[in-house]
């Protein structure tokens, strides 16, 4: 397979065995099944936390994907541990999970990076980043036989957001799924967090990504995946996908019972 990107939070976000790992995931797909049925699914928000965080939530957005199907995923996700100018598609050949291997779609990122300063070939913000890797074991529950894009934002500015969306919208056709990797505010009182989380929520249930990208630049809400999500509903606009829904919305106070400082996590569907 060449060079694969081994896991490297498996054990501490999820669990290491693949055997814990799908019974952790099958229970929360058996958790959030709804009868709502969404048409022409271009793109999900998922949170990026441990499972025992944050799983529930995202579980809302891969059940609502569950029985599609795509050829490519696209996972969009910031830069925990390094920064660096520009965005970085991953130069390798494969993520490896415990659910096992994952190729890179090359033609893909070929036409992503191809003519752009900004959008580059790399290993920066790959390495030991988290965003993206928590999102594949669920999408290697639900589908059998799919490649993959690694995409991880190093700066979120609007430049680099601009030049994301128009290589997304002339590379994603119906076979295509856009996962956001984001969660929301981090460290507030649970009161403050359900505060700065709710105009969130509110941008995404209008379809409002101009309002959305300015309260994240002004600093009026927040969300470490701001800059994937944003590009996504830009590129699905582009797309003719205006249709958004919020899934799920949650904090870690929620499982920790701790209201003096949470992380809040959000999953919804572009359609």
């Amino acid at each position: 397979m060449g060079t694969i990107r081994e896991p490297a939070v498996a054990g501490m976000f999820y669990p290491l065995s693949e055997k814990k790992l799908r019974d952790e995931i099958k229970v929360l797909f058996d958790l959030t099944k709804s009868k709502d049925v969404l048409n022409n699914v271009v793109g999900i928000v998922s949170p990026h936390a441990g499972y025992v965080y944050s799983g529930k939530t995202a579980a809302f957005a891969f059940n609502a994907v569950s029985n599609k199907n795509y050829n490519t995923i696209i996972i969009i996700s910031p830069s925990h541990r390094e920064y660096f100018p520009g965005v970085s598609v991953y130069d390798g050949d494969a993520y490896r999970t415990p659910l096992g291997i994952v190729p890179v779609n090359k033609e893909m990122r070929s036409k992503l990076i191809e003519g752009s300063k900004i959008i580059f070939q790399g290993i920066q913000g790959h390495r030991a980043e988290h965003a993206v890797e928590v999102q594949l074991p669920f999408l290697q529950m639900i589908y059998n036989d799919f490649d993959f894009l690694p995409i991880v934002m190093g700066d979120q500015r609007k430049l680099f957001i601009d030049e994301l969306v128009n290589k997304l919208a002339a590379v994603i056709d119906d076979k295509t799924l856009v996962v956001a990797s984001s969660d929301l505010s981090h460290f507030y009182s649970k009161e403050t967090a359900y505060m700065l989380d709710s105009i969130v929520e509110k941008h995404i249930n209008e379809f409002n990504y101009d309002g959305l990208e300015t309260d994240l630049e002004s600093g009026k809400c927040e969300a470490c995946g701001g800059g994937a999500i944003v590009a996504m509903m830009k590129a699905a606009d582009l797309l003719k996908k205006k249709n958004s829904k919020v899934l799920s919305r949650s904090d870690s106070g929620d499982v920790t019972g701790d209201h003096s400082e949470v992380v809040g996590y959000l999953s919804a569907a572009i359609y």
